[in-house]
């Protein structure tokens, strides 16, 4: 079995990724990482050198940022990554600059994907999320966030990013996708107030080109979120170090839920049943 990695990456230095730690989590279970590093204007080159593992094969793309509408450009990007993976690649790993993957979960990883490498209709792999938001201590529980995405997909040129690069499809179809029992950590809303403020201005024209946010205040407060709840586990291993440098604090009071009516009772039944009604899902599970 074969199993390449692959992610893109712009300016990871000045939006503050965690790249470096995005890699590693995922390097252990692949046998090639490919790395799409675009016309940066800080060292990110430079960042995604110093990682100095054989399994990095580091390619280099030019963003054509003014025709990018929705997030498209993601995954015009995420695409191009596509063509550089080894053709004898089984499964194919996808990770963003700012998911991880937890150690504990290699194993079962690994598991699904020698199970359903001979199984022709499982064409990705669904995973989990947990999404991290303000500091490394509360996840958001509500609605708001995904709660799963396919994050491994067959090696079948056919299967391309889906519009922002949340996810993929086969042309238009969804893809038919097993579980595995593994989570993604998503620490995209992990910044100090001012990080995370510039972040969204120098990314915002990827998604609407005229959302006047270059008129808001310098930093982002955290406090606009609908619901979260205390994180009890432990972070992936390569997130240690950068968790013990964290500089910045973010107070938040997690006992206010701010809900509509009917997102109110759609988040009770979930609590108590674990369905989410309503949600899209941009795949289709097999029985």
């Amino acid at each position: 079995m074969f199993i390449s990695g692959f992610t893109i990456i712009r300016n990871a230095v000045s939006n503050d990724y965690p790249i470096l730690e995005a890699i590693r989590s995922i390097l252990p279970m692949v046998d090639e990482m490919i790395v799409l590093v675009g016309d940066s204007s800080d060292a990110t080159l430079a960042l995604i050198e110093s990682i100095q593992d054989e399994k990095i094969k580091i390619h280099h793309s030019i963003w054509d940022t003014a025709n990018s509408k929705g997030g498209s450009i993601l995954a015009v990007e995420t695409n191009k990554a596509l063509k550089f993976v080894d053709p004898k690649s089984d499964w194919l790993f996808y990770i963003q600059g700012d998911e991880m993957i937890h150690e504990k979960y290699h194993a079962a990883i690994l598991k699904a994907c020698r199970e359903y490498k001979d199984d022709l209709r499982v064409e990705g792999l669904l995973f989990k999320y947990l999404h991290f938001y303000g500091t490394y201590d509360y996840v958001g529980d509500s609605r708001t966030w995904y709660a799963h995405e396919v994050r491994i997909i067959r090696n079948d040129k056919n299967i391309q990013a889906y519009r922002d690069a949340q996810g993929f499809r086969k042309g238009n179809e969804k893809l038919q996708v097993k579980p595995v029992d593994a989570y993604v950590y998503h620490y995209g809303w992990v910044k100090s107030p001012e990080s995370m403020q510039q972040k969204r201005k120098n990314v915002a024209g990827f998604w609407q080109p005229d959302s006047g946010i270059e008129n808001e205040p310098d930093f982002f407060d955290f406090n606009q979120f609908d619901s979260l709840e205390k994180f009890t586990g432990t972070h992936p291993a390569v997130m240690h170090e950068r968790i013990a440098n964290k500089n910045f604090h973010v107070e938040l009071d997690i006992q206010k839920k701010k809900f509509s009516f009917k997102d109110k009772l759609l988040y009770r039944f979930e609590k108590m049943t674990g369905i989410r009604l309503f949600d899209f899902k941009n795949y289709r599970l097999l029985k």
